[in-house]
C-alpha cells in the first residue's frame, strides 16, 4: 500500500469540528450548525451524538440558541438573518475562505465583475457570490468559459472555490485569458494549501498504484476530486468511500500495489480502517509517499476564545490527524 501525505484534516477542519465541540462544552446542548460543519458523514453522526442540531437555514434554529456557522462560510444574508432571530452566532468560516470572500467585497467595490470559478450550489460558492450577489458570475468548467459574457472585458477579475481541481481550475482560467486578454488574477491562490498538497501527493502516488482508495463523502468536493486527480494521473482504478466496509472485493482482484488518501475533512481513524481492511485483505506492507509537511495553525473562533472565567484562550488549532 502506498499512503499518500498529507491526508485527511486540514487546519480549516480541525477548528470548525473543535468549534462544534467547545461550543457545546461552553453553552450545553443543543448547539445548532448550519449545514453541514464539514462535509464528512462521520464528523457530522458523531457531533450529533454530542448534541449538536444540523439545520438547513437559520429559520430552522428557536430564537436565541447558539448557531455555527459552518467551514464553507455564509453570505452576509445568512448572517442577517441570523441576527434578526437573535441568535448567538459562531462563525466557523475557515479564515482561506473569509479571505476569498474578502476579495470579492475589494473588487466589487472597485466595480470589477466577478468570474467566480466553481460549482453552482455549493455552500462555499454561495457564500462568496453573496458577499457581492451583482457582480459575480459562477463559472462551473472550461466549457463554460467559451460562454460567460461580461459588460466590460477590461475589468474583470477571477476568484475561485477553495476545494477544486487546480489543474482543471487553471484550465478554465486560461480558457478565460483566450477570451478576455486582460483577466485580472487575485492577489494570492484561491485554492487552499490543503487541497493542493493533497492532490499533488496523490498525483506522485497514481503513478505506481493500480487501484486508489480516496477516503471522503460524497459532498466532499476536494474528496471527489482526488478520485478524478488519481484517475488523470495514471491509476488503472479509484473509488470513493466513506467507510472501510465499503471497499469491495473485486476491486481488489488482481491488483498488486493499492494508493490510499482522504480528504481534507476526513478523521484519521477512518484511514486506519482502511489500511486494516486492506490489510486483512494481504495488503501488509505500507510506504508513506511524503510530499509536503504541513504546519498551518488557525486560532478558534473569535466568539470561543474566553473560556468560562473570562481568560482568553488563545490555542492555535491545525493537524490533530496530520499525515
Amino acid at each position: 500500500m502506498l499512503l499518500a501525505a498529507p491526508r485527511g484534516y486540514c487546519a480549516g477542519v480541525d477548528r470548525a469540528v473543535i468549534a462544534v465541540e467547545k461550543a457545546l462544552e461552553r453553552f450545553g446542548a443543543p448547539v445548532y450548525v448550519r449545514k453541514q460543519i464539514v462535509h464528512n458523514i462521520h464528523v457530522v453522526t458523531e457531533l450529533e451524538s454530542q448534541g449538536a442540531i444540523f439545520v438547513d437555514e437559520v429559520d430552522d434554529v428557536p430564537p436565541g440558541s447558539h448557531i455555527v456557522f459552518s467551514a464553507h462560510g455564509v453570505s452576509p444574508a445568512v448572517v442577517s438573518a441570523a441576527a434578526d432571530r437573535n441568535l448567538q452566532a459562531i462563525d466557523a468560516t475557515c479564515p482561506l475562505v473569509t479571505k476569498v470572500h474578502r476579495e470579492a467585497v475589494r473588487f466589487a467595490r472597485d466595480d470589477y465583475e466577478i468570474l467566480l470559478i466553481g460549482h453552482d450550489g455549493h455552500e462555499e460558492v454561495e457564500g462568496t457570490a453573496g458577499e457581492a450577489p451583482d457582480h459575480v458570475t459562477v463559472v462551473n468548467n472550461p466549457e463554460e468559459a467559451a460562454t460567460v459574457e461580461v459588460k466590460d472585458p477590461s475589468k474583470v477579475v477571477w476568484l475561485s472555490q477553495t476545494t477544486l481541481s487546480v489543474d482543471e481550475t487553471m484550465e478554465t482560467v486560461r480558457r478565460l485569458r483566450e477570451r478576455f486578454p486582460e483577466l485580472h488574477d487575485p492577489p494570492s491562490d484561491d485554492i487552499c494549501y490543503a487541497t493542493q498538497n493533497r492532490q499533488v501527493a496523490i498525483k506522485k502516488v497514481a503513478e505506481q498504484a493500480e487501484l486508489v482508495i480516496v477516503v471522503g463523502s460524497a459532498n466532499s468536493s476536494n474528496s471527489v476530486r482526488l478520485v478524478e486527480v488519481a484517475l488523470e494521473y495514471g491509476a488503472r482504478a479509484a473509488y470513493r468511500v466513506d467507510y472501510a466496509h465499503e471497499i469491495q472485493q473485486e476491486w481488489l482482484d488482481d491488483v498488486a500495489s493499492i494508493g490510499v488518501t482522504s480528504g481534507a475533512s476526513v478523521p484519521d481513524v477512518l484511514v486506519q480502517e482502511v489500511l486494516d481492511e486492506l490489510a486483512h485483505a494481504g495488503y501488509r506492507d505500507v510506504e508513506e509517499v511524503k510530499t509536503a509537511h504541513e504546519d498551518l495553525m488557525f486560532s478558534l473562533p473569535k466568539e470561543l476564545r474566553q473560556d468560562a472565567t473570562g481568560r482568553r484562550d488563545s490555542r492555535a488549532l491545525g493537524g490533530r490527524s496530520r499525515a
